[in-house]
């Protein structure tokens, strides 16, 4: 017999939806980080009081209208991991980046909100191995999707994939 779900007891799915807000907001906060030179630790404080993210400029494909709306509340122990992971091991981090890409597309090439993207799944990749790795490749292969429409998506899926591997995440195929 299954065990009752309380009100208070978050469903799967609200835990995955934060999940995904963490994420993006790790995106943003390492490429505002990236940008404007910041701290860390106070770009963290922005986002997890609310002052930074939360919200999404979407347009309506009838109207062409852009309208607001609010994101679901971001897993911040999610957030806070990946950007302080990034931030203690940006060296590593790099060096990942650097050798799981392909001669045709080197890391000068990378635009800062795609390499904010890799960045941070890398991070997430090395220090949440309570995620499943193919989860966090979706994941982040989802928010390249989000902000590219062209070949990114699958650099994206490429370069996860091969770090994934590298650090023994997942099991390489014969």
């Amino acid at each position: 017999m299954a065990a009752a779900r309380s009100a208070s007891t978050p469903t799967v799915s609200a835990v995955a939806m934060a999940r995904s807000a963490g994420r993006l907001a790790a995106v943003q906060a390492l490429y505002q980080i990236d940008v404007m030179e910041l701290n860390s630790d106070d770009v963290l404080k922005d986002f997890i009081s609310g002052r930074q993210g939360g919200v999404a400029i979407v347009e309506d494909p009838d109207t062409a209208q852009e309208k607001f709306i609010d994101l679901c509340e971001a897993d911040s122990g999610l957030l806070v991991d990946i950007v302080r992971a990034v931030d203690a091991r940006s060296d590593d981090i790099n060096d990942m980046l650097k050798q799981s890409l392909s001669a045709e597309w080197p890391a000068e090439r990378l635009e800062l909100t795609l390499k904010a993207i890799l960045r941070a799944a890398i991070a997430e990749l090395l220090v949440r191995t309570d995620i499943p790795p193919r989860a966090t490749i979706s994941e982040f292969v989802d928010i390249a999707h989000a902000f590219y429409p062209g070949p990114e998506p699958r650099l994206v899926n490429a370069v996860l994939d091969r770090v994934a591997r590298a650090l023994g995440r997942i099991e390489a195929t014969a």
